[in-house]
């Protein structure tokens, strides 16, 4: 293309109105006479074109419409060529059958029924391929408004549909028409047998269970509440102490006795009686075994005694033995429940119960029965202690040792040993003393107590009772606090003397060299003195 010379546009409103390419011939652009001169329209600026993108978009040779008319079809359904397009070759037969018509298509479009075989099809409301019109359909009609559809599931389900009944089997279908494995027939042909014996063997005993009940002479036992045995019973406490109670045999060449001891140190010391086994200790040396609960026999070796207080201590050669636990004699008071436990008559394992009759009550020991003038200041019970007890322990309600059993009060005499029986008057050494004395055995094998140095005899005037005096010993410790023969005592520090046993276990309260304010009385006058008590 050629170029035109540059035209500027030099005014008027409406110079830029006919700016459109080819509109106006170049003639045009002389204005007519007296007009004044006007510039025509610039012609368009083509630049060529690039052979590579007119290869790539332009039109193909030959062809000047803006579209290539469709390729005509010859008389047997194939294309032919149009000029200037190559055609693909027809399809095979399996892609024909797979995505061509159907042969029953017939002629017709897809958008006909089938069979209309090209045909117009009207229903008999005279509307062309729906069944009940078109005229009535949402989809088909441009006047249907837009509504929206409610949400899924808000609906109503549809309820459904009844099952039908199925075909109902015969017994003879079930047997012989080989609707059921001949294996589950067999299973349950045994199961319905055993059903059916289990039954019968019920019903058996039942007809002869009612039978029994309805038979003269039968006798429907009673039953009993089951027994409770709650923590702290009598059954309980004793549980707990048994495994610590040793039953002593003592033999001396042919005779032999028995008594009872109680374990207290996990070494294997055993508290018992002096009395107890005072015959072993004696002359012929005889020998003491221990038997535990358990029915373990094992020997017992004398550590040390002390007759003065009717107390002893063994010890067995057991490993881990159960140690007894170890209550507080003062803190008992007269009314509270006590279980005796020992071996009466060889009786090993014997519990007694009773309560506390009464404490700090002085008690001198049969002199047969000790090897020394024994006297206790005993916790008194009426549980059920009798020979063969002594040495056995007196628990408290806690299942500990507050006492060692040691005599009982018979026929008038205090018997300490193997005489007499049991009237409800028993009498045990408190635990407070036993443990201080036995401490000392294991510690060293002997005692010393303080001593007056005075031989006394009870007393009373009807109004004051008291402890006599009858002896005083030469440059004993009475002697030098200036007591005399027929003074009375009747206090001993801060404890009144109401017999000769009394003042006795109120001396030997204090260890040897304490001094201790006597009160006596002399030919009618109280007078107090100050004795330095000795050993003895």
């Amino acid at each position: 293309m050629s170029e035109t010379p540059d035209h500027r546009d030099t005014g008027g409103s409406d110079g830029g109105a006919d700016r459109t390419p080819d509109a106006v011939p170049p003639s045009a652009a002389v204005p007519p006479s007296g007009a004044a001169p006007r510039l025509g329209p610039r012609p368009l600026e083509r630049s060529e074109a690039d052979p590579a993108e007119q290869a790539l978009f332009g039109r193909p040779d030959g062809v000047d419409a803006p579209f290539d008319p469709p390729p005509s079809h010859g008389t047997n359904g194939t294309s032919r060529q149009a000029p200037g397009f190559p055609l693909q070759p027809p399809p095979t037969a399996a892609v024909a059958r797979a995505f061509g018509r159907p042969e029953r298509a017939g002629a017709g479009g897809l958008q006909r029924p089938p069979g209309s075989d090209g045909a117009e099809h009207t229903d008999p409301a005279g509307e062309a391929f729906w069944p009940g019109g078109s005229a009535e359909d949402p989809w088909r009609d441009p006047d249907t408004p837009v509504v929206a559809a409610p949400p899924h599931g808000d609906a109503d389900e549809p309820p459904p549909s009844p099952r039908p009944d199925g075909p109902r089997l015969s017994v003879r279908e079930v047997l012989f028409g080989g609707r059921v494995q001949p294996r589950a027939l067999a299973l349950l042909g045994a199961l319905a047998l055993g059903v059916g014996a289990l039954g019968g063997l019920v019903g058996h005993w039942t007809a002869a269970g009612a039978s029994a009940l309805t038979t003269p002479g039968a006798v429907l036992a009673s039953t009993e509440d089951a027994k409770e045995r709650p923590p702290g019973s009598v059954a309980d406490l004793a549980a707990r102490v048994l495994p610590s109670v040793v039953s002593l045999e003592v033999t001396v060449g042919n005779q032999a006795g028995n008594g009872s001891g109680v374990v207290i140190d996990a070494d294997g010391y055993v508290l018992t009686n002096d009395h107890v086994v005072a015959p072993a200790t004696g002359p012929g040396q005889g020998s003491i075994e221990a038997v535990f609960s358990d029915g373990s026999r094992v020997p017992a070796e004398v550590v040390g005694t002390d007759p003065l207080t009717d107390l002893a201590v063994l010890r067995v050669p057991v490993a881990n033995p159960t140690v007894a636990s170890i209550g507080r004699s003062a803190e008992l008071a007269v009314g509270d429940s006590v279980i005796a436990i020992g071996s009466p008559f060889g009786l090993a394992g014997t519990v007694t119960t009773g309560i506390v009759s009464a404490v700090d009550r002085p008690v001198r020991l049969d002199p047969e029965g000790s090897a020394g003038d024994a006297v206790i200041d005993a916790v008194q019970t009426d549980a059920a202690i009798n020979p063969g007890n002594s040495g056995g322990p007196l628990v408290d309600s806690t299942g500990a040792v507050v006492g060692i059993n040691t005599a009982i009060r018979s026929a008038g005499t205090a018997q300490s040993g193997d005489q007499g029986g049991s009237i409800g008057l028993g009498f045990a050494i408190p635990i407070d003393d036993a443990r201080t004395i036995g401490q000392e055995l294991i510690r060293s094998g002997r005692v010393a107590h303080a001593d007056l140095g005075v031989n006394a005899r009870s007393v009373t005037d009807g109004a004051t009772d008291g402890a006599q005096i009858q002896n005083v010993v030469e440059r004993g410790p009475a002697a030098a606090a200036g007591i005399a023969d027929g003074d009375v005592v009747v206090r001993v520090g801060e404890r009144a003397i109401a017999s000769a046993d009394e003042m006795v276990v109120a001396v030997r309260e204090y260890d040897p060299g304490a001094q201790v304010p006597i009160e006596l009385v002399r030919q009618g006058r109280p007078l107090t003195v100050t004795a330095t008590l000795g050993e003895r």
